[in-house]
């Protein structure tokens, strides 16, 4: 199993009944396995402060439940999670957190550790698929022996890597039941300061828990000149690069156990704490007076692997290592990320690079790749939803520099319901002048497609209640005669509409309204191919930016005024087209033809 197979076997296992997400790599398995388990309510939520609600709206129904998301999730779900640290949970609720150490699919690297001590509840964390499993169980029983959520904290290496998992039987637990006791689950500012006694209390139990917990283990190791505190994957690559040393793991991270770790810390010559990424033990052990090393030798960033970890501990040790043991691993050949072959948002990225004196602000998908080669047609892009606001922002903001410029944002689907609808709504509210694209792909694309409410079906892939994005912005209030829906493989519509609206001074919508093709939506059509003889090798399919179309040989042409024009000469890769005709439309040549009949004229030909 996976980190994230291995989490959603184990919630199934502790009996849980409702379990929601928002999809977000390296998280979002965890809930498409729960959805294939019976007898528990799974949900695609549409924002992970939502997902974060209605997990504790089971709780306080007495259910055990869950929910999952990754790093960044926790902000947007950390308004609901800082009240209900206060009023605690009934039946047990855990919450897993995948953070993405190494940015390998986000806009940031977090420190999901944080939010155990900002929100006062305990974390564990899991080192492998196995640790993964028994913690979640472990975590549901501290839960309800603690009444608090629990955070599991996961990083990629934990949810992607897969080992051998010994698995239990699930386990019922029938709902307690809803109790009114207004003084705790209303929190008014009244009832808010009666309760916070109480949550200290509760973190000086955990502490003692933590201390007692068999979660939390001395691997002892004959060379004591260095002892290691870890935890979760650093805990692996501490044992992979120094097998004799000791290690001091921690599984029931926070609250630390205080004493045990400084009685450790005097039994070896010197103490390293490795973590991913901030140094949070290694402040909290320095506060309590224990001399540690930490990041005065170890990165902030990335993963700390073994070719990171025996360097800095050499240097520490003022010992030299050979060159075969500081090398780092070989290089992966490099693969540029890139919109998939006929993907509906090439076709509003070539038009945007095509419009002048234009200012896209993006958001976070797969059209966040518009800002690389060939559209260079995206310049801002921070977080879900943003795009709504920086444009306004951009629009308010303008000076005489930027007097004629046009502003756009652009938005998928699942993002302008996540966080784009409020911005939106601030944009009609404040009269600004932004020309809005929603990209409209019918699934939640980037990570792998999943289900939203904007295309009619559920996680079980049931028939569900289907937002219509058109009447959805004209209810936020932009007027019927500034909302469009167009096809983005319609490259003349396309462009007409953004010119022409980006040109009107108040908030204008362009939904584009084709499937993404990896999803069951998609209707694949015949492939294309290039007749060579006809090509002129100008280019212009290339600036679709299809990762169908190859170039085969570039060279220069002689114009008769001198000057010199580049070529670029190319072939449709007929196995992954799907047909979807964008690259025909800029084809000034015609050399663009169906495969089918120009293999029948090659055949006829050759008769």
């Amino acid at each position: 199993m996976s980190g994230n197979d291995a989490v959603s076997r184990a919630v199934w296992d502790a009996g849980v009944r409702v379990a929601a997400a928002y999809p977000g790599t390296p998280s979002t398995e965890m809930l498409e396995v729960l959805s294939t388990y019976p007898d528990i309510y799974t949900e695609w939520s549409v924002n992970e402060k939502v997902s974060l609600e209605v997990a504790f709206g089971a709780s306080m129904a007495g259910s055990r439940a869950f929910c999952a998301m990754k790093h960044v999730g926790v902000n947007v779900a950390s308004d609901a999670l800082m009240t209900l640290t206060l009023t605690g949970v009934k039946g047990g609720l855990v919450l897993a957190v995948a953070d993405d150490v190494g940015l390998s699919s986000s806009q940031n690297e977090q420190d999901s550790r944080t939010w155990g001590r900002f929100a006062h509840i305990p974390v564990l964390e899991p080192a492998d698929s196995q640790e993964a499993y028994d913690f979640t169980l472990a975590a549901f029983d501290l839960s309800e022996r603690f009444q608090t959520p629990v955070l599991l904290r996961l990083t990629t290496r934990i949810c992607h890597v897969k080992a051998l998992v010994t698995v239990g039987e699930r386990k019922t637990y029938p709902a307690a039941g809803f109790t009114k006791e207004s003084t705790r689950w209303v929190m008014v500012p009244g009832h808010a300061a009666r309760r916070l006694p109480l949550l200290f209390e509760r973190e000086k139990a955990l502490a003692v828990a933590s201390a007692e917990s068999a979660l939390n283990f001395i691997d002892d190791g004959s060379d004591r000149r260095v002892g290691f505190i870890a935890t979760g994957p650093a805990a692996m690559h501490v044992r992979e690069a120094f097998p004799d040393a000791p290690l001091f793991k921690l599984g029931f991270a926070y609250p630390a156990p205080i004493e045990r770790l400084r009685e450790f810390a005097a039994s070896v010559d010197k103490l390293v704490v490795v973590e991913e990424i901030e140094p949070l033990l290694e402040n909290e052990l320095k506060a309590a007076g224990i001399a540690v090393s930490g990041k005065d030798i170890l990165p902030r960033i990335g993963e700390l692997a073994p070719n990171v970890l025996k360097p800095a501990v050499a240097g520490l040790l003022g010992e030299t290592l050979p060159a075969s043991q500081v090398a780092a691993p070989l290089p992966v050949f490099p693969r540029p990320p890139t919109m998939c072959v006929a993907c509906p948002h090439l076709g509003v990225y070539y038009t945007l690079s095509q419009v002048k004196n234009v200012t896209v602000a993006g958001d976070i998908g797969c059209y966040t790749l518009g800002a690389g080669h060939p559209w260079n047609a995206l310049d801002a892009c921070i977080s879900m939803g943003a795009s709504m606001g920086m444009a306004l922002g951009l629009d308010k903001g303008r000076g005489e520099a930027d007097a004629d410029r046009r502003i756009v944002a652009v938005i998928g689907d699942s993002t302008f319901m996540h966080m784009g609808m409020q911005g939106l709504l601030d944009i009609v509210y404040n009269r600004g002048n932004v020309t809005v694209l929603l990209l409209d792909n019918r699934a939640v694309g980037m990570t792998g497609g999943q289900n939203n409410p904007g295309n009619g079906r559920d996680i079980h892939n049931n028939p569900a209640p289907q937002i219509d994005f058109e009447s959805l912005v004209k209810a936020l209030g932009v007027r019927e005669e500034r909302v469009h829906v167009v096809n983005p493989y319609e490259l003349p519509t396309l462009f007409k509409r953004l010119r022409e609206e980006t040109k009107i001074p108040e908030p204008s919508v362009i939904i584009t309204n084709q499937p993404c093709v990896l999803v069951q939506d998609y209707q694949p059509k015949s492939p294309f191919m290039v007749e060579e003889d006809r090509c002129t090798g100008c280019g212009s399919c290339v600036d679709i930016g299809c990762p169908a179309i190859h170039v085969t040989r570039r060279d220069t042409v002689q114009k008769p005024n001198g000057k010199e024009v580049a070529r670029s000469f190319v072939r449709i890769e007929t196995a992954a087209c799907t047909g979807c005709g964008l690259c025909l439309q800029p084809c000034a040549p015609k050399a663009i033809v169906p495969a089918a009949v120009a293999a029948k004229v090659h055949v006829l030909q050759q008769h």
